[in-house]
């Protein structure tokens, strides 16, 4: 090793072949995952509203467009708002099933005594700050260790880090906590001398050397941080479902200090239980992987779920970057079940502090999420995976098709005598007839959408309760009410933002301009004037636009949210990156800010030990 160290245990080797896309295949060792009880029930009632509440929507549309016939501008905006409109009461429907679920809360039956499994904790990491990436290690390991149990764990730090001044302070830190560990502990190491295949290569080279050895492998990122009774939790639940291939938790936000980041973790934390409980519902053993937080069965995942490269129009090969839903889809087409499991809390990860951080972010899961289209045809997918994958790519499809409504509706104006659009019939040429988008209707449509967008934030409030949580977790109801209508308003000024800016990755993906996978800053970036004003030049200028329409009346003002919105997005961008709260006034809180877990105290003491032993030995840490 390039590095010299190595630390890691005897090899046991587990064959992983790359899947072929174009062929069925079926694992003879999966015994079958059957279906939970009443699961077209369950997915008649997530589906079939948003569709009537569409069909309704374009048929009321058709009406009023329907005098004279539909023209082709016509037909496109009822496409448009059909569209958009089907995912917005899609999520509306999601959430109202979890809500239900919720209220009924059935008692669960005593867990049967679970098969003792041995378990892989695998951290990649790649230039990340050895002393948080090793401090969230040891507080998982020593907490498994306090709690005990029939399960034995392993933990794996799988460096991909390419700076050598970083892997030195790897290979320091690595040392200096294993000589901390208290007895007993497992923790290995070792670095890549080249990141192949980047994370999936990264996972995919630790099962082939030592794979064999772990009945299964919970896979984590390196801001991850799980409690050990949500690994054990996890854990008892792959032992006791002989069927399942892997069970997803349900991460949760943590450690958010900036406007956008606990806008972000408050949302996370209000709104999440109930749209997790209906999508777990209506998923059932058809669930989704989200990379992290999770645990697989080794055999199953070396067996059915090894990644080929798909070629590309110009005849090469690309890596499959968003591979975490395909490699779910891979588990399920093989025949094994693959489970969300939403009511596991201690299950914890971080998000982007800033809104250029979130951006750089974005724009990489784009490039992956839309290769996922190339993939709806593969052989053998069961057809909630490739829903899975569309839903995926939809989620950003979605905002060029707002910004395209976005503009219609400006340039349907205020009524026939305001609008910018004019129509010439082929029989009378020189007389224009207008869209018959009346400002009433205009109105209409605009508000139903901010309804539908707002009802899922305001049924998650409604779930609370249901899910044995008090306002009071959260500061009191003042507090709450502040933080609520905070999030709301934050999300309503920055939601136009993001639109712009995935329209921008959809077009950057297409054209080629996006390319590599570069790793997440995880403590983000300080962005100067001109930084803010290069990335945010379209919102602006769209912004500015709609403002000058607006005033020579040319555009309705019930586009006034929106308008503000992209006016100012460079200040808006600045202000994401504010730190705020206090340990008296914790401005958009969380359960977890007012009442600390104990594994966060855990790992922020381990870091700050881990990190003076480093800083003793005379050099700070290249990756801060």
């Amino acid at each position: 090793m390039t590095n010299g160290l190595f630390l890691m245990p005897p090899e046991r080797p587990l064959p992983m072949a790359a899947q072929d896309f174009g062929r069925d295949f079926a694992d003879k060792a999966a015994p079958g995952a059957p279906s939970p009880h009443r699961l077209h029930l369950k997915r008649l009632l997530a589906f079939s509203p948003a569709v009537a509440a569409t069909t309704g929507l374009a048929w009321i549309m058709l009406g009023w467009f329907g005098e004279g016939g539909i023209s082709w501008f016509e037909g496109t905006l009822i496409a448009l708002i059909a569209f958009n409109f089907f995912w917005i009461s899609f999520t509306v429907s999601t959430v109202v099933l979890g809500l239900a679920s919720l209220a009924r809360r059935p008692v669960p039956s005593p867990p049967k005594r679970p098969t003792p499994m041995s378990v892989a904790l695998l951290m990649p990491v790649y230039n990340e700050v050895p002393w948080y990436v090793l401090g969230n290690a040891r507080s998982m390991l020593e907490e498994l260790r306090a709690r005990g149990g029939r399960h034995n764990y392993s933990m794996f730090i799988l460096s991909d880090t390419r700076d050598p001044a970083i892997a030195e302070q790897e290979r320091a830190s690595v040392e200096a906590l294993r000589a901390s560990l208290s007895p007993g502990l497992d923790l290995h190491y070792r670095r890549r001398p080249m990141n192949t295949d980047r994370k999936v290569g990264n996972i995919a080279d630790w099962i082939t050397r030592w794979g064999d050895g772990y009945d299964a492998m919970l896979v984590l990122d390196a801001d991850s941080l799980m409690t050990g009774r949500a690994i054990v939790r996890l854990t008892d639940a792959l032992a006791a479902d002989p069927a399942a291939g892997l069970i997803q938790s349900f991460p949760q936000l943590i450690g958010a200090q900036s406007v956008f980041a606990r806008m972000q973790q408050f949302a996370n934390g209000v709104y999440g239980a109930a749209l997790a409980e209906g999508l777990s519902l209506w998923c059932g053993q058809d669930g989704n992987y989200w990379g992290h937080n999770a645990i697989i069965r080794t055999a199953a995942f070396a067996n059915c779920a090894g990644l080929p490269r798909l070629r590309r129009w110009r005849g090469d090969d690309k890596l499959i970057m968003s591979h975490d839903f395909v490699e779910a889809g891979l588990l399920r087409r093989a025949g094994w079940g693959v489970r969300f499991l939403p009511r596991i809390r201690g299950s914890y990860e971080e998000t982007p502090p800033t809104l250029i951080d979130h951006i750089q972010r974005d724009r990489r899961w784009c490039q992956g999420n839309l290769q996922h289209l190339r993939l709806l045809s593969a052989r053998g997918f069961r057809s909630v995976s490739r829903f899975h994958m569309f839903h995926g790519a939809i989620g950003y499809l979605m905002s060029p098709i707002w910004f395209a409504l976005l503009v219609m509706w400006a340039l349907i104006g205020r009524g026939e005598e305001a609008s910018v659009l004019t129509y010439f019939s082929e029989t009378n040429p020189t007389m224009p007839t207008w869209p018959q988008m009346t400002d009433a209707r205009h109105v209409l449509i605009i508000v139903l959408m901010y309804a539908m967008l707002l009802a899922p934030k305001l049924l998650g409030v409604a779930a609370l309760p249901l899910n044995g949580i008090r306002f009071s977790e959260f500061g009191g109801g003042w507090r709450f009410t502040l933080s609520l209508v905070s999030e709301i308003a934050l999300a309503v000024l920055y939601a136009p933002i993001l639109m712009v800016q995935q329209m921008i990755a959809v077009f950057r993906t297409v054209l080629g301009l996006q390319r590599g996978w570069a790793p997440q800053a995880r403590d983000g970036g300080s962005y100067g004037l001109r930084t803010l004003l290069i990335c945010h030049a379209l919102e602006t200028v769209s912004g500015w636009a709609l403002t000058a329409g607006i005033m020579l009346g040319l555009v309705s003002p019930w586009l006034l949210p929106i308008t503000v919105s992209l006016a100012l997005a460079v200040p808006l961008s600045a202000l994401s990156g504010l730190r705020v709260g206090s340990p008296t006034f914790r401005w958009m809180g969380t359960r977890e800010d007012y009442s600390e877990p104990a594994i966060t105290r855990a790992a922020r003491h381990y870091r700050a030990e881990l990190k003076a032993l480093i800083d003793c030995k005379g050099s700070a840490t290249p990756a801060e």
